[in-house]
């Protein structure tokens, strides 16, 4: 085959990056070692949600790139989700300072460079550094994510997932670590081994693993991440009053002690978000970018369930108009299954010091379609703050692969003054909704006949509590019955075989030391009124007490179907 030339190389790629819709401009092109402006390489904006990654060696910009997107995602109106792991991303929040080399640099680019600042808000993991506290509930995290944290691993995770639906059958609500330590110290003291017995798949030393990790979870200082009021993710698709997306910069000044906690709870970040936006299909742009700095953290060790449960999100939050770029250093760092979901490629150097390098190398070359570069030398090669491209364009096709020097950031590339960042938060209508904990009456409480800490205001809404249960039903009819009649309308509701137990036991967990005042019954739920209406139309029929029973039923139904894809459950859906 004839070797092109220069021209011929640069007339591919301008015609691969011409596009007609709205565009982020990455920069402009080098072919044959010079810069070229008239080819600029960009990615349309509507293909931001085929997900992507930015990889490369530490040290080649990686997080100048992110920055970089992230500003003009911000101002086509884009809210933007990043992870702040070195703290240099607040700087979006401060107009960077011109100089003679950056116009030199971004006149070469074609760039029409000017100093700006973005609207930024600042979160941390329950408080844990500067910014909005984000905290999540214990049933809002889910059995699987939870696992992940406690490095369970598959038999445990199973048996964590029937505490969890042991709970939720029992309207114990799970806000936080002592709420999941009390259920599980119930299960196995001697009070609970009936209860203990009927799930069958937990026996009691596997509990007590669980439950010795979850203490070691408390001395290492995580129940601050758990507890009320949760964060609702809906916040991360905000816009400034100017039009601009608003970019949620999370701070994780401790993640080197932390970094499972870390990359698990970016991913409840996704699964909320995930359970809760409806679909989308395609849009002329996403409704929120999702930057997952050091994404190796979410795979290395994890399990199948997890895996699967990572791969699947990435697959199907698509069609609800949310993208997400995963950082880390070679693509051999993320799994083939999701390595394959990630239409958009920023590539930037790679080192072969030793033979894993090399092989490594190798790797991302052969990830790449077949271009006009010799990529192993082109990506040894490349200088800091310029990467080898290709996205997907407007009709769902690869670019040409073209190297390229990127463009600067507008705000500062490094952090903000810590006053700018203070006073940002001071200011943000995020911190009287989330700045204080409170502690609602949950299952410790209800298990040790406590009643709710005097932390603050509590959260909307009252939580539910457990129906007291009797052996029989006002209109005379035996526990027995009822429950056969439960069985069969839950078949009936979700086209299944019933998960209720087929016992005349009754319902119920026995009575904590200390009668508990029960709270006034929380407002239904949009998803109770469907159960509500079921119940309605079978009530004359059934009599008041199954009535009574339906619609309790429903409840719980709701609670179930609700599960997400990671076991997750916010109180939020509930």
């Amino acid at each position: 085959m004839a070797k092109k030339t220069t021209a011929e190389k640069l007339a591919t790629i301008q015609e691969g990056y011409t596009l007609e819709g709205a565009t982020i401009e990455l920069g402009a092109a080098i072919v044959d070692g010079e810069v070229h402006k008239e080819a600029q390489v960009r990615l349309p904006l509507a293909m931001m949600n085929r997900h992507g990654l930015v990889a490369g060696a530490t040290g080649t910009g990686k997080t100048v790139t992110l920055h970089m997107i992230a500003e003009q995602l911000s101002t086509a109106g884009v809210p933007v989700f990043l992870a702040d792991i070195k703290g240099d991303l607040s700087g979006l929040a401060t107009p960077a300072t011109g100089s003679e080399k950056l116009t030199a640099r971004t006149s070469a680019l074609g760039q029409d460079w000017q100093a700006r600042n973005f609207p930024v808000e600042f979160l941390s993991l329950g408080g844990d550094g500067n910014g909005i506290p984000v905290r999540a509930t214990i049933t809002s995290f889910g059995p699987i994510l939870l696992s992940r944290i406690m490095d369970l691993n598959d038999t445990q995770e199973s048996s964590l997932q029937l505490i969890f639906h042991f709970a939720d059958q029992k309207n114990l609500e799970l806000i936080d670590l002592k709420d999941l330590r009390a259920v599980i110290q119930f299960l196995t003291s001697d009070e609970g081994k009936a209860e203990l017995a009927e799930l069958g798949g937990l026996s009691k030393a596997t509990a007590g693993v669980i439950l010795r990790e979850l203490i070691a979870l408390e001395a290492q200082g995580m129940e601050k991440f758990f507890g009320e009021p949760e964060f609702d993710t809906a916040e991360l698709l905000r816009t400034a009053p100017d039009g601009r997306g608003v970019v949620s910069c999370l701070e994780l000044p401790t993640l080197q002690t932390k970094p499972l906690l870390f990359s698990t709870f970016l991913m409840w970040l996704l699964a909320d978000l995930f359970e809760d936006l409806p679909e989308a299909g395609d849009l002329d742009k996403p409704k929120l970018v999702f930057f997952l700095d050091e994404a190796h953290l979410l795979f290395n060790d994890a399990s199948k369930a997890f895996l699967e449960a990572i791969t699947t999100t990435v697959r199907l939050i698509r069609s609800k108009g949310v993208g997400i770029f995963f950082v880390t250093q070679t693509p051999k760092d993320v799994p083939a299954d999701v390595l394959g979901q990630l239409a958009n490629r920023v590539q930037h150097a790679l080192r072969a010091f030793t033979p894993e390098d090399a092989k490594a190398l190798k790797a991302t070359v052969s990830t790449f379609p077949v271009s006009d570069y010799d990529l192993e030398e082109t990506l040894t090669s490349a200088g800091i703050g310029e990467a080898v491209i290709t996205v997907m364009n407007e009709k769902g096709a690869p670019t040409p692969v073209a190297l390229t020097r990127l463009r600067a950031p507008e705000s500062v590339m490094g952090p903000s003054e810590d006053e700018l960042i203070k006073s940002t938060i001071a200011a943000s209508s995020l911190l009287a909704k989330y700045g204080t904990a409170v502690d609602n009456l949950s299952a410790y409480e209800k298990l040790n006949g406590k009643t709710a800490a005097p932390t603050g205001d509590a959260a909307p809404g009252q939580p539910p509590v457990p129906s007291s249960g009797s052996p029989a039903s006002p209109g005379g009819t035996s526990q027995a019955d009822i429950d056969a009649e439960a069985r069969r309308i839950e078949e009936e509701i979700l086209g299944r075989p019933s998960s209720r137990p087929a016992s005349s036991t009754p319902d119920s967990f026995p009575a904590p030391p200390a009668p508990v005042p029960v709270p006034q019954q929380a407002p239904q739920a949009p998803q109770d009124n469907v159960f509500g209406d079921i119940a309605g139309a079978l009530g004359g029929a059934l009599g008041g007490g199954l009535k009574s029973m339906v619609r309790s039923m429903g409840t719980q139904l709701g609670r179930d179907l609700m599960r997400g894809v990671f076991g997750t459950s916010s109180r939020r859906r509930r």
